[in-house]
């Protein structure tokens, strides 16, 4: 098999689209497309935007469809190559030092730097794996720069060198998706190896579409009500707009009311469900209307 197509996942845009779908995740055209060029080429994906627009959600979504393992790397702030590659595991380490106290040091280190004391992190538990995998490096923007270089490593070669074991090469690469919100500037080094892909709130007929796939029973046009209330909601200057989630979860919400259509009250009683600062209740309170 060719290296570039180790991940072999989807034959077609159109295959991307409806098996996404099968797993609830209703892509758009752009997302079908740049999912299956990411496969089929064997580059891995940055996809940027706003928080809760769905980028972890397309991780786990093409994991499932493709029947693959999915790894993730949460990163933050300090995250490190320990933390994201492997560690040693020191206890371990002491105790079989301690049992062998008879042993010559050249003895005890060829044995504690072996496999059994070794900690695979994501990045090296993704590289070593023989099935399909999903590699998930969940806001990648909020690690610290030096995790970059990290990954420039991982993600040219595919492969990690441990210096007390040697180089570990992928026996079949991974589909890794890198995600960003944007809340610092990636390096360029690291955009020149992935495929990019902006992903934005959707347009109110995709989103009334989502919902209604999420939430079974949902009239229509209680539905369209929804997206159109939470899209008056984004255009707002609020510290923290309400995300697709968030969308489904006020359905839920109205749903679980009882309420078939939307009034002033029923808006005003729940909209804890998708606003979640003091700031943005009091100035969706001062500026919503509904019509």
């Amino acid at each position: 098999m060719d290296e570039q197509r180790e991940t072999g996942f989807f034959d077609s845009v159109e295959e991307v689209s409806d098996r996404l779908a099968e797993v609830g995740y209703l892509a758009s055209t752009a997302v079908a497309t740049t999912v299956f060029l990411a496969d089929r080429l064997g580059k891995p994906l940055l996809v940027e935007g706003p928080a809760g627009v769905g980028k972890t959600e397309l991780a786990k979504a093409v994991a499932a469809v493709a029947g693959a393992r999915l790894v993730r790397l949460q990163c933050y702030e300090g995250v490190d190559e320990s933390r994201a590659l492997y560690e040693w595991n020191h206890a371990k380490q002491l105790l079989r030092i301690t049992a062998g106290r008879e042993e010559s040091w050249e003895q005890a280190r060829t044995d504690i730097f072996g496999e059994e004391f070794l900690l695979p992190r994501p990045l090296l538990t993704a590289i070593r794996g023989s099935e399909p995998t999903v590699l998930l490096i969940d806001e990648t923007d909020k690690a610290d720069v030096e995790v970059e270089g990290l990954l420039l490593e991982v993600l040219s070669d595919f492969q990690v060198t441990v210096p007390e074991l040697g180089t570990i090469t992928a026996e079949r690469r991974p589909f890794v998706l890198l995600t960003s919100n944007a809340s610092r500037e990636l390096s360029e080094a690291l955009r020149r190896r992935c495929l990019f892909l902006h992903l934005d709130f959707p347009d109110p007929e995709l989103e009334v579409r989502i919902v209604r796939s999420r939430v079974p029973g949902l009239e229509q046009v209680l539905a369209e009500s929804v997206v159109a209330v939470v899209g008056a909601l984004r255009a707002m200057e609020l510290r923290k707009a309400p995300s697709v989630a968030e969308t489904i979860d006020w359905a839920r919400t109205l749903l679980a009311l009882g309420a078939d259509t939307l009034d002033d009250a029923v808006v005003r009683r729940s909209l804890g469900v998708i606003l979640k600062h003091q700031e943005d209740l009091r100035r969706a309170a001062e500026k919503l209307t509904l019509v």
